[in-house]
């Protein structure tokens, strides 16, 4: 009898995010290594990162934040989020473009003050009263539905929970049958349910359960102890979300008393405040920890002096994020004056500022990235492809070259290639060009351009 052969299904549709790759700053033992994390090259940028990381990790950056400056393409975003991902993978990271503050609806302060407070996140642990332990049996009770005769509604389940030490059976009401079954609970899943709130969680695939070669559950223990105690949970907010939380009541509140609901385009201040007491409280009582995310401004050039200096306030309040700014611009008007300043930034909050620089890519490295993008997306590219692509991005940009590897893939998949080859660069370059060769054609016909 033949073996059942057993092949992976890859998804119909995949994204790559353009710093998807970046796992963090690429450091090893102390040291930067030239390609690591995703990273290639920019090895002064990325040690001075680092130096910022282990300042931020001994509590020694209050009131600074830091400024990435550097050509367009050299890296500045990656670098932002390796900052992050070297912080450790529960810091939040919110990214936002200058450009992106200005809108009819929302006040600049009252956008700003939402992103500063989702990029600080709180650890919050608890002891809960919970029933945990693998499923020895499920049993689900069904009746018949008040509205449709044709259908039948769940009323409750029976479920028998063990532990190394203790088995118990408990009768659950509909809320919670109803979710064994969202949850798709069967026998061999280790699950715990919250006494208070009746949330289940799948813990995962138990010792007593059928075991499968390939398994979507994780595999879980077998809990020790009684099946009902007290245990501690770990859960993971943000201020943003204690606020809206807040807010959500005191409209709640209102309808009740007044009839209808308030709207919330604003966050009140006395109800951040009201966040900002809680927290402290549950953090002096060790119930929470607090957890600085990062607040990431691309193209901070185009913020205006009102946004300036209500982030200058920001770096100095008592909850406040690392903020991290990033341009490519060198001399420029301040937005909302006539005043020019570095990078279009007033001189008080620089002075504020850790500035690190980025450099434009050498060929080797362009190489390196290339290939990086290359095996991230699947595509085979051949050492004649793989030279083209590196000089187009030495003459032109690495992003133009990055640009060029898909539909060059694409041509060669049409032609029932495996690899690309140089054949299919050249050709998308004649179809795609680079910025410098769009204006090098806009020159020639000047005079047919409107203007």
């Amino acid at each position: 009898m033949a073996a059942v052969r057993i092949e992976e299904v890859k998804p119909q549709v995949e994204r790559f995010a353009a710093h998807s790759h970046i796992k963090g700053l690429g450091v090893r033992e102390g040291k930067v290594e030239f390609v690591a994390d995703g990273f290639v090259g920019q090895v002064e940028a990325r040690e001075a990162a680092y130096i910022v990381v282990k300042m931020i990790r001994e509590g020694k950056f209050a009131g600074k934040g830091v400024l990435i400056v550097g050509p367009p393409g050299t890296g500045k975003t990656a670098l932002a989020l390796g900052i992050a991902r070297e912080l450790g993978p529960e810091t939040p990271f919110v990214a936002l473009s200058g450009g992106e503050v200005y809108s009819l609806e929302v006040k600049k302060s009252e956008f700003l003050m939402r992103a500063l407070r989702r990029a600080i996140g709180i650890k919050v642990r608890e002891w809960r009263k919970v029933y945990e332990g693998e499923v020895r049996g499920l049993e689900l009770r069904y009746g018949r539905h008040p509205y449709n005769p044709y259908l039948q509604r769940v009323l409750g389940a029976t479920v028998k929970l063990r532990t190394r030490d203790e088995e118990k059976t408990l009768r659950v009401p509909a809320e919670i049958a109803q979710q064994f079954i969202e949850l798709g609970v069967e026998e061999g899943d280790v699950i715990m349910i919250d006494e208070e709130t009746g949330v289940v969680t799948v813990l995962g695939r138990g010792e007593g359960g059928e075991q499968y070669d390939v398994a979507v559950r994780k595999r879980a223990e077998l809990p020790k102890g009684p099946v009902y105690k007290e245990k501690e949970i770990t859960r993971f907010f943000t201020l943003h979300d204690v606020d809206v939380s807040l807010a959500r009541q005191r409209g709640l509140i209102s309808a009740m008393i007044f009839g209808f609901a308030e709207e919330v385009r604003e966050i009140p201040d006395e109800i951040r405040r009201q966040t900002d007491e809680i927290v402290k409280k549950t953090v002096e009582e060790g119930k929470a920890e607090l957890v600085p995310g990062v607040l990431f401004i691309d193209d901070t050039h185009l913020l205006d002096v009102e946004t300036f200096s209500f982030l200058m306030r920001a770096m100095e309040t008592e909850f406040a994020p690392i903020i991290i700014m990033a341009t490519n611009r060198g001399i420029a008007k301040i937005r909302g004056t006539d005043i020019e300043s570095p990078h279009g930034i007033p001189q008080d909050l620089l002075d504020r500022l850790v500035i690190i620089r980025t450099r434009p890519y050498t060929a080797e490295e362009i190489k390196e990235i290339i290939q990086i993008k290359a095996r991230e997306q699947n595509i085979s590219l051949s050492d004649d492809a793989l030279k083209l692509l590196t000089e187009t991005g030495v003459d032109h940009s690495l992003r133009y070259a990055l640009q060029l590897l898909v539909p060059a893939y694409i041509t060669a998949k049409e032609k029932g290639k495996s690899a690309v080859t140089k054949e299919e660069v050249e050709y998308v370059k004649k179809h795609f060009v680079s910025v410098k060769e769009s204006v090098e054609y806009v020159k020639t016909l000047e005079e047919k351009f409107l203007k």
